[in-house]
């Protein structure tokens, strides 16, 4: 994590990595060739939920890959990505986000934060070459991008009606998690809860978290802190995200099914060759 908790979406690495990446189309998720065999699926738990069980082996017919799409330019840096922020760093952003509008079911208000976080990633694991689009297809996935249920995000990035997961309390497939925050992030004393846009367990949350707009909290609720923490997530253990294997991997952490792994793909790779029309 950065130290300092500060959005990284400054002027030359908005122009370089946004008009490199996104203009140039990096992929964000790699061809997975025709030699695979399902894993058993794991517990189908919330995100991030259990970091110790690897995927067995790739699951077929990934063989497609999403790019990214026109880029924004500044001189200028943006130290956060708040719609209230009038500098030019983050106008940029938000002129990329708007320019996605019809293009991706995606709010751009959650673009944003996305994009923000391959920004961060760049600097922060440029090995790992993370994509917005793997995030977007997480967020998809998760919460709609912080639109489940029904709600919206205001303009800080967060939901307007708290987003949670249902009790972890072993039951419908899910794991048995006791719990571990006494109800601070998810409102539940006795069990864990998966908590906001990209759905953290507490016990995750409390590994991982960081200011990543730094407005003064690491918040599980905040967009903008969860795309960046996901980022990370994903990025661990040396992992290089155009490589088909810890790309897999990398997703399969997150929640333990090849399902889920073939959802977040079909979303990521919709909204890479759609952000390129």
């Amino acid at each position: 994590m950065r130290p300092d908790g500060r959005i990284v979406t400054q002027g030359a690495l908005t122009l370089a990595v946004l008009a490199g990446v996104f203009g140039l189309a990096v992929y964000a998720v790699p061809h997975i060739g025709p030699d695979w065999a399902y894993g058993a699926d794991a517990e189908d738990t919330s995100a991030a939920a259990d970091e110790t069980e690897q995927p067995l082996a790739l699951p077929p017919g990934l063989d497609s890959a999403p790019g990214g799409g026109d880029a924004p330019t500044t001189d200028e840096p943006s130290d956060s990505p708040s719609p209230g922020d009038q500098n030019t760093g983050t106008e940029a952003l938000r002129t990329w986000a708007e320019s996605l509008k019809g293009l991706v079911d995606i709010d751009p208000r959650a673009i944003m934060a996305y994009g923000n976080a391959e920004l961060v990633l760049a600097q922060e694991k440029p090995d790992c070459k993370l994509s917005w689009t793997t995030l977007a297809g997480i967020g998809k996935v998760e919460t709609n991008h912080g639109t489940t249920n029904g709600t919206t995000l205001d303009d800080a990035g967060r939901p307007k009606k708290p987003i949670r997961g249902p009790a972890l309390d072993g039951t419908n497939g899910n794991k048995e998690i006791r719990d571990t925050d006494g109800g601070k992030y998810d409102d539940d004393t006795t069990y864990d809860r998966a908590v906001g846009p990209m759905q953290f367990i507490p016990s995750t949350w409390e590994r991982w978290m960081d200011d990543a707009d730094g407005d003064g909290q690491a918040d599980p609720n905040d967009i903008d802190d969860v795309a960046v923490v996901a980022g990370y997530y994903l990025c661990a253990d040396g992992r290089d995200l155009t490589q088909a294997e810890d790309w897999y991997a990398a997703i399969f952490s997150y929640n333990h099914k090849d399902s889920y792994v073939r959802n977040v793909y079909d979303n990521a790779d919709a909204y890479g060759r759609a952000s390129k029309a």
